[in-house]
């Protein structure tokens, strides 16, 4: 795909009123912004609140699995209708777009969603994607939306990823939004494991995503939805916090391993094997230590090392039951060097 692609994350608490809600004048300021920025990008939406708009058709609402599930099935019409209304006098057609797991780890399936999103592009038409809750296997809170828009902007090679949230960016300790962020890794130490009252997302997964996204070189901005066009902004730097790209020499192939970085697995190496990595060596499991999570023989997992710092993604060429029983065994493939991604 030529041209930049711009992702857009909208969360549940950023669109929605007091009352739980849609804001509708939030839709509408979105629409109009993105309506100009349509001009210079392909732009995903990503967009939340589907299971706030839906919970209210539910009698007795406990937030349950199931009647998540089932109100988010509810609310993503009623989203969609409402993305529709206030795109349509901008010229602008949207499109529904209920994203699976399956879609990021799979080759064939996502490079089917790559083309249908180049197709939406061609014609003016704006996909707004949410996780297809209905049917995944995955338990929702394992999978938000701050992930899937950054599978998104990694798979589609994003120039950059917008994270609009209630807190308008990441705040130091004096409560005062961080404009510019070098290093992930600096600013943990001001996370708060809160969350917001309406979305399952808390900073600690946005800034989880950010760092992966940043070393793939995508620019990263948190920031939230007040002022006059504030998307504009927080990609010119004025608004939210800022996180500087770093260089990326990745391929395509290379960088939708890494799309499928947040797994149902993790393989934890010794610091010969985290050696070796580095030198571009392939995983043996005599270098592995333990195996945790369900996978599959061609899945992604994650690689961390004894410290729990995550090095990369690989995928298996072995499932996991088959690894565990083979960690003391001489020169046996765990995953080839070709299809390991480094952070």
């Amino acid at each position: 795909m030529s041209g930049k692609v711009l992702v857009v994350k909208l969360g549940t608490a950023v669109i929605s009123n007091q009352e739980g809600s849609i804001d509708t004048g939030i839709i509408q300021k979105v629409a109009a912004e993105i309506a100009l920025l349509s001009k210079k990008y392909k732009v995903v939406l990503v967009s939340s609140g589907a299971v706030g708009s839906g919970k209210k058709f539910l009698r007795d609402y406990k937030g349950t699995l199931s009647e998540r599930k089932a109100a988010a099935a509810v609310g993503n019409p009623v989203l969609i209708q409402l993305y529709a209304q206030y795109f349509a006098p901008h010229g602008i057609p949207v499109a529904q777009a209920l994203c699976e797991r399956v879609h990021f780890s799979n080759r064939k399936q996502f490079l089917q969603l790559k083309e249908t999103f180049s197709t939406f592009w061609e014609n003016g038409i704006l996909p707004v994607v949410n996780e297809n809750d209905l049917v995944s296997n995955v338990e929702i809170k394992f999978s938000d939306n701050d992930e899937l828009a950054t599978l998104i902007a990694i798979g589609f090679d994003a120039s950059a990823l917008v994270l609009c949230t209630s807190s308008g960016g990441l705040l130091d300790d004096q409560k005062q939004v961080i404009p510019r962020i070098d290093k992930v890794a600096s600013v943990m130490k001001y996370v708060s494991t809160e969350k917001s009252g309406l979305g399952l997302g808390g900073m600690i997964s946005k800034l989880t995503f950010t760092r992966l996204a940043t070393s793939l070189g995508i620019q990263v901005v948190i920031c939230g939805l007040k002022g006059e066009k504030p998307l504009s902004a927080a990609l010119e730097g004025r608004n939210g916090s800022y996180f500087v790209p770093q260089s990326s020499t990745l391929g395509a192939r290379q960088k939708w391993l890494a799309s499928g970085s947040v797994t149902l697995g993790t393989i934890y190496v010794d610091k010969g094997a985290a050696k070796a990595l580095q030198s571009r060596k392939s995983l043996l499991t005599v270098g592995i230590t333990s195996v945790t999570g369900k996978f599959g023989v061609g899945e992604v997992v994650q690689l961390m090392d004894e410290e729990g710092t995550i090095l990369g993604v690989a995928k298996t060429r072995a499932d996991a039951k088959a690894i565990n029983n083979q960690l003391a065994v001489k020169n046996v493939i765990a995953a080839h060097a070709d299809d390991i991604v480094l952070f």
